[in-house]
């Protein structure tokens, strides 16, 4: 198997090798046998190859435009879709790699639920609540053919096995009918290969909703957190967990610690409302 793996996601960027600026702005960089393959705007509007370098280090970025509360929804989808065109050139420039097919479904198969995202009002609406008759069907057709056409999952790489998890939702009718142990097994693949905390994370928020939120707690403490301590979503997932067991003063103190970490409007807005509902003595949902 080729050796690619993802390394930035990229907008406005000057990309430095091996301590030199030699180009920008970059929208995707990606290691693909030991070389950088950089994309980015070609001035008309259009993602193009920018160069294939070789270098010791990784490439790092010198300056980057933060997707923070200014980013309206446009912004967000016209950047996702500059990184999906970058995707799809690689594919033209490799088009025997499987990662790269694995890219370009991942892309095609989180793109499919934007709409569903938020609600009239700007909301954020979560995986579980989403109107899935707002999926864009064409986007999820278009990523599975591309993930069958990366090939079997028994050598995936990362972008593949991160694309198999979110076949799984888009194959999915309900969120009742979600084949969560399966994703389970995808997030174990995915550890192994590529060990992150944020990774363990998912795969314990999984295991909760395979086994039942007591599993997910015990999941959860077994991560090493030292790295996340910062993450808000560590904290929200705890909360839910536990609201999901009626434990709901404990599940108020982790919303409450989450409130304190996140800084996104729209998330605030979700975690206090969870707040409120377990500091009343009840969850929202299930």
């Amino acid at each position: 198997m080729s050796d690619v793996e993802p390394v930035a996601e990229l907008e406005g960027v000057v990309v430095r090798v091996d301590g030199r600026t030699i180009l920008g702005p970059v929208d995707l960089v990606i290691r693909c046998n030991e070389r950088w393959v950089l994309l980015g705007p070609n001035g008309g509007g259009k993602t193009t190859l920018l160069s294939i370098v070789g270098a010791r280090r990784q490439p790092s970025e010198g300056r980057a435009r933060v997707l923070g509360t200014t980013l309206g929804r446009g912004d967000i989808r016209a950047l996702h879709g500059r990184i999906s065109h970058s995707s799809h050139v690689l594919a033209e420039l490799m088009p025997g790699e499987p990662e790269i097919r694995g890219l370009l479904a991942l892309m095609e198969l989180q793109a499919s639920r934007a709409r569903a995202r938020t609600d009239g009002d700007g909301n954020l609406v979560l995986l579980e609540d989403q109107d899935r008759r707002r999926w864009d069907r064409a986007r999820i057709a278009r990523g599975l053919a591309d993930l069958e056409r990366a090939g079997p999952l028994d050598h995936a790489g990362p972008y593949q096995l991160q694309a198999a998890i979110a076949a799984c939702h888009a194959r999915a009718d309900s969120w009742e009918a979600t084949d969560w142990p399966w994703i389970v097994e995808h997030y174990g693949a995915l550890a192994a290969l590529a060990p992150s905390p944020v990774v363990e994370l998912n795969r314990a928020v999984a295991i909760g909703l395979a086994r039942g939120p007591a599993a997910g707690l015990a999941a959860l403490d077994a991560i090493d957190v030292s790295a996340l301590r910062g993450y808000h979503l560590l904290p929200a997932a705890r909360a839910d967990f536990l609201r999901r067991l009626g434990r709901f003063p404990e599940a108020s103190a982790e919303y409450r610690r989450a409130l304190r970490l996140v800084d996104n409007p729209r998330e605030q807005t979700f975690l206090s409302g969870r707040l409120a509902a377990c500091e009343a003595g009840g969850g929202a949902g299930p």
